[in-house]
């Protein structure tokens, strides 16, 4: 009797493998997209309703499960205010929302993942306290109230789902790469003023970040082994001023079995004001990113995806990683010298070319594009964030964020499009 109940246990087992495995093996209807995740009412503000949303500031596909996701919102919802941000919803929690593609063609989701402290507590998306990753920057209540920080908050832009079930999340205050446990529990900060203490640390340089242009992008190599992020803009290196080669950024790998980081230098196509957003991998050397300008793509905004490749560009890392200042070149920091100058000096950026013109090829609307899952066979998820559904109307007080060609409230929206 045992012997037959046995034998059904691990028939019915085999049975549920092979059809997880079909499943998993099965073309996934992506024919209904484009199409907006489903939206609830956070707050109304001076008669604005923000959205529950933000939801692709980052993503990344499920790691064993196809058709399966992951998307994240950033700090939430913000306006510009004096010498730093107004929060409409300043008890809002960063939040990972896991998602999919169901046998009819929609998004449905599965679960939402609101991130948390050591102690298992929520955290907010408030600044960090002076010594703790803080950008200087001041938070603020709707009324203009000026609220406290938060040593485990985080301005969340890009997401990792690692085979473990456990995420990596990288930020724009520290820069923070935060690990955290399948329920959304921190588990290990890393960050280049070392807020944990040990050897794994982000190169010191990396803290000179500018406000809100920390590590917007985040990945990992398809063995498994090595995170890599791409800074937003040009970090002040070694002052605002000085720091007068508005193209060049930095992509970081971190090792996560050792610790071990490199640096490589990114010439971005456009100026100061542009960014670059989200990394997807394609092999352990090359990926695809994101630069984009903060226009809507009707207005002529810039959305572009460009194919690069970290085999044959330089580690710019030098041989110690808490110099604040980083590498130089004729004693000037990189961020200060000219292309030119850093050629000459035998540094090579990363090889790119670019892989799709989405306001070309779509015909997309979004200003916000920063989020890219790539599927495989020339096919890329794109996600934009959508900011919560509103906008600063320039005295810090929210508006309703509004798509100029169709006339509707911005929504983060999950598209597909063929890259080259």
């Amino acid at each position: 009797m045992k012997k037959l109940l046995l034998s059904a246990i691990i028939f019915t087992a085999l049975v549920s493998c092979k059809d997880d495995d079909k499943m998993n093996n099965q073309d996934i209807n992506y024919a209904k997209l484009p199409q907006e995740f489903p939206f609830s009412k956070l707050a109304t503000v001076n008669g604005v309703d923000v959205i529950n949303g933000g939801f692709g500031s980052g993503a990344a596909a499920h790691p064993t499960r196809k058709g399966e996701f992951y998307v994240i919102t950033d700090r939430g919802p913000n306006t510009d205010y004096l010498n730093g941000k107004k929060f409409p919803a300043p008890n809002f929690t960063p939040t990972i929302m896991h998602f999919k593609i169901n046998a009819e063609g929609n998004i449905e989701v599965i679960k939402y993942i609101k991130l948390k402290n050591p102690s298992g507590q929520p955290i907010t998306g408030l600044p960090n306290p002076a010594g703790m990753g803080s950008t200087g920057e001041t938070a603020y209540d709707s009324s203009g109230n000026v609220l406290g920080t938060d040593n485990y908050g985080l301005d969340s832009e890009s997401i990792v789902a690692a085979a473990d079930g456990t995420f990596w999340v990288s930020d724009e205050y520290g820069p923070h790469i935060v690990h955290y446990n399948a329920e959304g529990v921190e588990l290990e900060r890393i960050s280049p003023i070392g807020v944990n203490t040990g050897s794994r640390k982000l190169p010191a340089v990396l803290a000179k970040r500018r406000a809100n242009r920390g590590m917007e992008g985040l990945c990992i190599t398809p063995d498994g082994k090595t995170l890599v992020g791409t800074i937003q803009s040009t970090m002040y290196v070694p002052t605002k001023a000085l720091a007068t080669n508005t193209t060049l950024t930095r992509i970081v790998t971190f090792d996560i079995a050792t610790g071990q980081t490199k640096q490589y230098l990114y010439k971005q196509n456009g100026g100061a004001s542009d960014s670059v957003c989200d990394i997807t991998a394609i092999s352990s050397t090359e990926f695809l990113v994101i630069e984009r300008d903060g226009n809507f793509g009707s207005q002529g905004g810039t959305k572009k995806v460009y194919r690069i490749n970290i085999a044959g560009a330089s580690d710019v890392n030098g041989t110690d990683i808490t110099a604040v200042d980083g590498m130089k070149i004729n004693n000037k920091a990189l961020e200060q010298s000219t292309w030119d100058e850093i050629t000459n000096a035998g540094i090579k950026p990363v090889s790119k070319i670019l892989a799709v013109d989405l306001v070309a090829k779509l015909g997309y609307e979004h200003d916000k594009f920063e989020g890219i899952v790539y599927l495989g066979n020339n096919k890329l998820a794109v996600f934009n964030d959508d900011d919560f559904g509103i906008l600063d109307d320039g005295n810090g007080n929210p508006k309703a964020k509004i798509l100029p060609k169709t006339g509707k409230v911005d929504k983060g929206t999950m598209y597909l499009v063929d890259i080259q």
